[in-house]
């Protein structure tokens, strides 16, 4: 596959305003910051409370470095009429806004779907929530494991695992990032669909559908009478630890039979068939475990994958970062942030055609330094993206730095005085095609307008990119 330095980013030019908090909204926005999207993080005056989740060092969040890699973050107060005004500004060239608030929270600020749409009739406006933007329990308050819970997802673990009593807690918030990778589908739907017609469209995501759309199975088994239970692929304990064998096909059966020498598998009438093993799985693995405790986990999956039958010994997250098999597909990046240097995931899918990758690379502190710096001429966005570890506001005439101090102090800032603000200028306008007329020019003045978007004519069409003016 060609280097992905070289390649274009699917979503160069696309620009996206992201009021999103901690997993869901976050994941999906940096997703489209991977490819190229220029993201802006919106965050209040106190910030996203993801900054202060473990792992930290130094004060710095590694897990919403993780999240929020490729972005620039804006402090605005959206409780005051200068901030809203200064989103609507925004919206004007703005391609996507995502927000995960409760429904209703955008439009008691002024900010929702109706009143931005308006003002810019190609904005797509995805809101994810946990049950969604209509229904009953629209407006019921849910984090991922409330949802995980009421979904019968977390009954469904323990039931796997043989335990019909209590249901199982998980700390991976699967919800989440089902919903964060489903909003990012459906915007992606909406900006082709814009590409036909010219029109944006509200994506509505909620974590209850997610979750729901996982249970392909057993939302079928819940209508239909089902003769065995579903078939749980549970762990084989080896004599240092466990592995997973699964001979799931009558080929990885044979070739099972042939690796263990075990002949009252292959006799038994109970696993000639497919279904008849399904039904009769945990006794089959019963014999299998009785082979594999007499062997170390490397002796059981060298032997298994010799014969062609699928297995893999049982491992931890962090044996990933080592895995010369991921290491060798480029599955990790650096991100740098405040405190240094840690390692991030990259967006699981390769193309040949186009460059995905996580953002960061570069010097998280000069990137947020020329944001303060610039502020007085537009956001500057680094193509290579940052995680702030300080970020900017810009009210009236004044610039607020808030930097990051270790967990539980007080957060201290810096301002610009009212005397340093270069004076008050119009806002140039730019034309926006054919038909469209001239819209002003985002510029930053006094009135605290904090990014400045230019529109050019690219090959293929009207773009628009980002300047640093």
């Amino acid at each position: 596959m060609t280097s992905t330095t070289a390649l274009p980013r699917a979503l160069s030019g696309i620009r996206v305003l992201d009021f999103s908090l901690m997993i869901a909204g976050p994941y999906c926005t940096r997703l489209m910051a991977d490819l190229g999207a220029e993201v802006i993080k919106i965050e209040s005056p106190e910030g996203d409370d993801m900054r202060q989740r473990q792992p930290l060092r130094d004060g710095f969040s590694t897990y919403f470095g993780q999240l929020n890699a490729g972005k620039q973050s804006l402090v605005l107060d959206l409780k005051t009429p200068e901030g809203v005004a200064i989103v609507k500004r925004l919206v004007l060239q703005a391609d996507v806004v995502l927000e995960n608030f409760r429904p209703g929270v955008m439009e008691r600020l002024g900010l929702g779907a109706t009143v931005l749409r308006a003002i810019n009739p190609k904005l797509v406006y995805c809101a994810i929530s946990g049950y969604g933007q209509s229904g009953p329990l629209a407006d019921k308050p849910a984090y991922a494991m409330i949802v995980q819970a009421a979904s019968g997802f977390e009954g469904l673990l323990a039931k796997y695992a043989g335990d019909r009593k209590n249901p199982a807690p998980t700390g991976t918030f699967v919800a989440d990032l089902l919903g964060a990778v489903y909003a990012f589908g459906g915007v992606q739907a909406a900006l082709l669909q814009r590409a036909r017609t010219g029109l944006g469209q509200e994506v509505d995501v909620a974590l209850m559908d997610s979750m729901l759309n996982l249970l392909i199975y057993e939302l079928q088994a819940a209508q239909f009478h089902v003769k065995a239970t579903r078939t749980a692929y549970g762990p084989v304990a080896a004599s240092d630890g466990h592995v997973i064998i699964v001979p799931l096909t009558q080929r990885n059966f044979h070739n099972l039979c042939d690796a263990t020498q075990l002949s009252t598998l292959r006799d038994d009438p109970r696993f000639a068939s497919v279904p008849t093993r399904s039904e009769h799985w945990a006794t089959m693995m019963q014999t299998v475990q009785g082979w594999a405790s007499t062997r170390t986990v490397a002796q059981v999956v060298e032997i298994m994958e010799a014969a062609g039958v699928p297995c893999a010994a049982y491992g931890e997250p962090g044996d990933a970062l080592t895995n010369e098999h991921l290491l060798a597909r480029g599955l990790f990046a650096p991100v740098q942030d405040g405190a240094g240097q840690f390692t991030g995931v990259n967006a699981p899918w390769q193309m040949s055609g186009s460059a995905t990758r996580l953002g960061g690379r570069t010097s998280v502190t000069s990137a947020a330094d020329r944001c303060v710096a610039r502020w007085s001429s537009g956001l500057n966005t680094d193509s290579a993206g940052c995680t702030s570890p300080c970020w900017t506001t810009l009210r009236g005439a004044r610039s607020i730095q808030w930097q990051h101090t270790a967990p539980g102090a007080k957060r201290t800032c810096r301002t610009t005085s009212a005397s340093s603000v270069p004076p008050n200028e119009s806002a140039p306008t730019v034309p926006t095609g054919p038909g469209g007329g001239d819209r002003p020019r985002l510029r930053a003045s006094r009135s605290g307008l904090p990014l400045y978007w230019q529109e050019r004519r690219h090959p293929h069409g009207l773009s628009r990119h980002h300047s640093g003016r």
